[in-house]
């Protein structure tokens, strides 16, 4: 058992641009992901939610266990994430978490930091 705080959890929204770019929003756990604001950032359409098959295709990580980095994709990081000194996220498995701090998850996945929460 993690003995962590809700608001330090963050999660990874796997989705597919109509262009079929893999992209990884990360928002806190109790903040949900506008795609919209995904598709403005990206200038596209709004993008859809990837499958749990795609998810393994593109991240090697099963759907719940998928980490903010180490592998290729877009990754966009909600300002509130950084606000943190560090975050938990996916592990590799859907029972597994990281303890990993924000500035570190940033030079990891060089995400963007952009607003893609509701």
């Amino acid at each position: 058992a993690v003995n962590a705080s809700v608001t330090e959890l963050v999660k990874n929204v796997c989705l597919i641009t109509e262009d079929g770019r893999f992209v990884v929003a990360i928002v806190k756990g109790e903040d949900r992901v506008s795609t919209s604001r995904v598709g403005e950032v990206l200038q596209t359409g709004r993008p859809r939610l990837a499958n749990a098959d795609e998810i393994l295709d593109y991240t090697g990580y099963p759907a719940g266990g998928v980490p903010s980095f180490g592998y290729p994709a877009i990754f966009l990081v909600d300002p509130k994430v950084t606000e943190l000194a560090y975050v938990y996220t996916g592990g590799g498995t859907p029972n597994s978490l990281v303890k990993i701090g924000t500035a570190e998850l940033l030079r990891a996945n060089q995400g963007q930091v952009v607003r893609v929460r509701k």
